[in-house]
């Protein structure tokens, strides 16, 4: 049944925004859905390695969906509330099954049964792939049976727009967006009963990353201007295993690992030979000597850094360069092709050489953020999972404004476990869409019948923005200031921090901010103006910056991907919380208060690698109660 005069926006078209588009058309809403390009090149199409989830072989192996919980929390280090973690990972084998129906080509093993390979900080094979393009397979389907409701009215696609600010009426509601064509320039005023923001990470913030040069974090940033928290920004995964670029980084996936993939330097700082004339010896398998159970697939936080200072600290980088080797050369060509071949074909094309006779030269790169829109979530009574059709699951402090997938700052703490990524963005899309629906179902009137002074309002302050722009008369280089940022935003924020450099980069963030006010623009025309859309996106990411250096700072020990120095060690007296960052409007800088992580099934314990992970036995009753 469809539901007259309700409609809800959907902002991304990747993995999350396909789900909830999906699961709200379900429920009889129709959706408008927005993308920066067409649908099937959103980022999710990137993804490589795979979806983690508990199967019946990998329950013969000893496994379950609570330990699958378990290594989620302890993997980020604690910092997630753990009923949303819980009940992802509960959802997850029927998201699988659900995918499988949905014609997703998943590897399968001779018997017929869906392949499992290994992913960083789990001893069970519990990750479920097709090949190394999980991500595209997985989009692909979605978008099918997007497609199946474009057909039936209920979801219209408007691709090659760019979300400008969520419209936020006089009692706090969001009841729509302003959004602009990327073509023909136009900006207009949307209306919608809720918004859901599924725009994935803000990569872009430090210049070269692993994510799609569209990842800007720009969508989130609009968001808290207009009045949004954002949490946990100081969290940003580093990948232990990108190739350098020239433009950007690609990604050399954790399957590469999980599949047999070995981490050495010669130990010999400056050898230069030939890695296939070197002897086994004389190979430095840091990885595996430091963290003996987990080898070559410990989390990710922790293979940076041992990367980074094996490189960086050590001088035992090939060549004596930012590099080390990861080696397939010891796995059969045919198994290699068949279980990633999509990272071997990129880096057959982006390097030039064969993954399967010389070993790969790899280095960490900035991946993907863990913090976010902050969001909220009704747990069940006894803390295992959340209420079914919630409304506010997953819904920010603005009502009405949602936020799914990577751009939501839960079910990852301080580090996310490889594989979990592309979980998370579907389950938010089928288990929080229906929250959604519910929402826009119970309002007493809709955005359809409202006066239309306040989406014209919006519009008007966004041609402001433009007009602006466009007629700026100064002598900066917005593409200038977009690389000064990733170039201190990386040296500052990313594998190691420090107070000393972090106050460096917030003095360098104040420089960048006056220079912003000094732009001009090449060009100024108003057709298909990407120097417009970008320089926009410039002031955003120096906001979220902002929140990132400041969060950094605050944050004083060393947590998952945050790792200080000069803090070495956890602190659960102080930390064990959410960073919460709030926008004043009047001087555009971020202030940041914090609140506690729910931890009432597990109770948070060392983290540690080198020995064999012994999870927490699932309680009768929870820890503490709900509060």
């Amino acid at each position: 049944m469809q539901h007259n005069n309700r409609r809800v926006i959907v902002v991304g078209g990747g993995l999350a925004g396909l789900a909830a588009s999906v699961r709200i058309a379900e429920s009889g809403v129709p959706v408008d859905l927005f993308s920066l390009v067409p649908v099937k090149r959103s980022h999710s199409v990137c993804a490589q390695g795979g979806i983690n989830a508990c199967n019946e072989v990998a329950r013969q192996q000893g496994y379950s969906e609570y330990e699958h919980f378990d290594e989620t929390v302890y993997g980020g280090d604690f910092l997630a509330h753990q009923p949303p973690v819980y009940e992802m990972t509960h959802w997850a084998p029927k998201i699988i099954d659900l995918l499988d129906r949905m014609g997703v080509p998943f590897n399968r093993t001779s018997e017929g049964r869906r392949d499992l390979r290994l992913f960083g900080g789990s001893l069970f094979k519990r990750t479920h792939f097709a090949g190394a393009t999980t991500g595209q397979q997985l989009l692909y389907a979605l978008d099918e049976q997007t497609r199946r409701w474009e057909h039936e009215k209920r979801v219209v696609k408007y691709e090659h727009w760019e979300f400008l600010r969520p419209i936020v009426d006089d009692g706090g509601r969001c009841i729509g967006i302003v959004a602009q064509d990327l073509r023909s320039m136009q900006i207009r005023a949307f209306r919608a009963d809720a918004v859901v923001m599924a725009t994935g990470g803000c990569g872009l913030v430090y210049g070269k990353s692993t994510n799609s040069v569209i990842c800007t974090g720009a969508a989130a940033s609009r968001c808290y201007r207009e009045g949004a928290f954002y949490a946990n920004a100081e969290f940003v995964q580093v990948h232990p295993t990108a190739i350098p670029g020239a433009d950007k980084l690609r990604l050399m996936s954790e399957s590469a690992r999980g599949e047999g993939g070995r981490v050495w330097v010669p130990r010999t700082a400056g050898d230069t030979r030939d890695p296939r004339q070197i002897p086994t010896e004389e190979r430095y398998y840091f990885l595996e000597e430091k963290y003996p159970a987990y080898g070559n697939i410990v989390p990710r936080d922790i293979a940076t850094r041992e990367i980074f200072d094996v490189c960086v600290n050590q001088g035992l980088g090939v060549g004596g360069g930012n590099q080390v080797y990861l080696d397939l050369t010891h796995l059969d060509r045919e198994y290699l092709e068949r279980k990633l071949g999509g990272i071997v074909e990129i880096y057959r094309k982006f390097v030039g050489e064969d993954p399967a006779e010389v070993p790969m030269r790899i280095f960490p790169g900035v991946h993907y953020s863990m913090g976010g829109l902050w969001t909220t979530y009704t747990p069940a009574s006894d803390l295992r999972g959340m209420e079914p059709g919630a409304p506010n699951s997953m819904m920010t402090n603005i009502e009405g404004l949602y936020a799914f997938g990577e751009v939501n700052y839960q079910y990852h703490g301080a580090n996310r476990l490889g594989a979990n990524a592309l979980l998370s963005c579907i389950f938010d899309g089928l288990f929080c869409g229906v929250g959604v629906a519910n929402y826009v179902q119970g309002l007493d009137e809709s955005a359809a019948s409202r006066d239309a002074s306040a989406y014209e309002s919006a519009k008007q302050a966004e041609e402001a923005i433009v007009d602006r722009l466009v007629k700026a008369d100064g002598t900066e280089n917005p593409y200038l200031i977009g690389r000064e940022l990733g170039d201190e935003m990386t040296a500052a924020c990313t594998v190691v921090k420090s107070e000393p450099r972090l106050l460096q980069a917030r003095e360098k963030l104040s420089e960048l901010r006056d220079r912003y006010g000094r732009l001009r623009l090449s060009d100024t025309g108003l057709w298909t103006n990407q120097n417009l859309s970008y320089a926009r996106a410039v002031g955003d990411m120096l906001r979220i910056a902002d929140a990132m250096i400041e969060g950094s700072l605050l944050r004083k020990e060393s947590r998952g991907s945050h790792y200080r120095t000069d803090f070495p060690t956890r602190h659960d007296g102080d930390f064990l919380k959410t960073s919460v960052a709030r926008l004043d409007p009047a001087t555009d800088r971020c202030s940041i208060a914090y609140e506690d992580v729910e931890v009432g099934l597990v109770v948070p314990r060392e983290r540690n690698y080198a020995k064999t992970h012994a999870p927490a036995k699932e309680e009768a009753t929870p820890a503490v109660a709900a509060s």
